[in-house]
């Protein structure tokens, strides 16, 4: 067994009395022990006291330590009543080491004062009053002395440069050799770390395998709902005409017009006074056109089309546009258009919530929201009958539990008075008139006839913005009127049959005296063309809402 490093035989060497050494020079005196034997060893690790730091090796059967003038410890075999300052002798008994004081000295064990005492591994002995406290090691085949990892590691390494077997033979015993020292001879705390610090590398590698995982997951959703919204911008720029469109709608309204005004016509003669609160209520009632799109959280950059150095858009594999906040295109934006109408005399302006905050309906936004953008109106206007410029609008406040907004003029470019809101709920069976603009731009051009179509084609003014622009410049912006019966109110919700489809959501539903009932909100073509609207109840919590704050 290997008891002493170099490190070790110096400092016993060097706490050696004159005594031991001669000892250790003279020839002729017998070693302590036949070689291959196992010999216990005491370690006496100084912790205060001018000797702190270092350590005193007891090897002898029995030895006498003294005390110097400051406190130093000096190590006799013999005992020497001519000299003072002696403060305990420590011997081998059969079951270890034992210390007993010296007469006229004082010696703590563990904190407890002792005159004798059997010493155990790691006692703390306290050499009286200006003695050094030291620590036990014990080292014989029970407590093996423990060598540190640079020691291990060196000792392999040495191995491996000076032996002389085959390479590969020399070098599987030296990883051996250096696994079987740090399994055997390293402290169990040094273990019990290294097996700690492996379990928690493992738990860092698995959460890290989770948290790769999830955001391959994040990306490829990311990636998806990216590619959902492009496809949904792909979808409204359909909606918007093109120039090879008009000649296909010049074409039906040649069949259509005619009949679509005898409608219009036919509907709003049925009674003097649906004509009537038609006539009323026509300045009041808006076109609402708009785009949103994608901004980062944290900065200005908005999502934009890649294009190439051409102009031209770079697909993604699905065929649809590449988008990304580096993009050098055209802003990503989502157009719509819906109907909105003006109550009391304050001009505020009500409409649905999925027109005033179209995001709040858009599936993709959540995942949007994950990847760090948030949804921003890039432009948001009102057109009103009879006035040819167009009103910025934003949004002042919508329902947390209905399908119903509030809207504002940014800038105050018009007065007019406002739709009167029932003070009652329509029952079964009353009949109402549904105001709005179905069908968005489409509509109008149908009623604006055949020339206004084919003057729009030579010009090629086909754009979302344009057609809206030369609608109102001619005076064609009209809400078109439809009329209908009750069929059921609950407090949620008023249906009804009058005809309208998208593009009509957010118009007033009115009752026979021209007061708002409800605000069209929704169609329900699997019920023969019903439609559904919000109360005007929940229009009255809404306002009170904004009238508080």
């Amino acid at each position: 067994m290997r008891l002493f490093n170099s490190a070790s035989l110096y400092a016993m060497f060097v706490f050696m009395t004159e005594d031991e050494k001669k000892t250790m020079d003279d020839p002729a005196q017998p070693p302590a022990t036949e070689f291959g034997e196992t010999q216990s060893v005491l370690a006496l690790e100084h912790m205060t006291g001018h000797c702190r730091g270092t350590v005193t090796w007891l090897w002898q059967p029995s030895v006498h330590l003294r005390l110097g003038p400051y406190g130093h410890m000096h190590v006799a075999e013999e005992f020497d009543a001519a000299r003072e300052g002696w403060a305990a002798r420590i011997f081998r008994a059969e079951s270890g080491y034992e210390i007993e004081t010296a007469e006229g000295a004082e010696l703590w064990v563990n904190g407890e004062p002792v005159t004798s005492k059997g010493l155990n591994q790691h006692d703390t002995i306290e050499f009286g009053n200006n003695g050094p406290m030291s620590r036990c090691h014990i080292y014989d085949s029970k407590h093996p002395m423990r060598e540190s990892v640079g020691g291990i590691f060196g000792d392999a390494f040495a191995y491996f440069r000076s032996s002389r077997q085959p390479l590969a033979k020399r070098l599987a015993r030296t990883c051996r050799q250096a696994a079987s020292g740090l399994a055997g001879k390293t402290t169990i705390l040094f273990r019990f770390s290294v097996v700690l610090a492996i379990v928690a590398l493992a738990w860092l590698v698995y959460q890290q395998g989770k948290i790769n995982t999830l955001q391959n997951t994040q990306i490829e959703s990311g990636v998806a709902e990216l590619e959902n919204f492009s496809s949904s911008l792909a979808r409204s720029q359909e909606e918007a005409l093109r120039s090879e469109d008009l000649e296909a709608l010049s074409q039906e309204l040649r069949g259509q017009l005619a009949t679509t005004a005898e409608r219009v016509t036919d509907i709003e003669r049925r009674s003097e006074a649906s004509a009537k609160v038609v006539a009323t209520s026509m300045s009041s009632v808006l076109f609402l056109q708009g785009a949103w799109g994608f901004k980062e959280k944290d900065g200005d950059r908005m999502l934009r089309i890649v294009v190439d150095a051409n102009g031209k858009p770079i697909p993604m594999p699905s065929g649809l546009p590449s988008l990304s906040l580096d993009g050098t295109g055209p802003v990503a934006e989502r157009q719509f258009t819906g109907t909105g109408f003006v109550i009391g005399d304050n001009g505020l302006i009500v409409t649905n919530k999925h027109v005033g905050a179209p995001w709040d309906y858009d599936a993709n936004v959540k995942m949007m929201l994950a990847q760090g953008l948030e949804p921003v109106m890039t432009r948001f206007i009102a057109y009103i009958p009879g006035l040819s410029d167009a009103v910025p609008v934003e949004l002042v406040r919508s329902s947390e539990t209905a399908d119903v907004a509030l809207l504002r003029q940014t800038e105050q470019v018009f007065q007019t008075k406002g739709l009167r809101l029932a003070g009652a709920p329509p029952a079964p069976g009353d009949e109402i008139i549904l105001m709005g603009y179905p069908t968005g731009l489409r509509s109008m051009l149908a009623q604006a006839g055949e020339s206004f179509v084919e003057a729009l084609r030579e010009t090629g003014e086909t754009g979302f913005w344009s057609v809206a622009e030369r609608l109102a410049v001619a005076g064609r912006i009209m809400p078109l009127a439809s009329r209908g019966i009750v069929g059921g109110v609950s407090r949620e919700t008023i249906a009804y049959d009058a005809e309208t489809t998208h593009g009509g959501s957010g118009g007033p539903v009115l009752d026979v005296y021209g007061n708002v009932v409800a605000v069209n909100t929704a169609i329900l073509p699997e019920y023969g063309g019903s439609n559904l609207g919000v109360p005007v109840a929940r229009v009255r919590e809404l306002l009170d809402q904004v009238a508080s704050n």
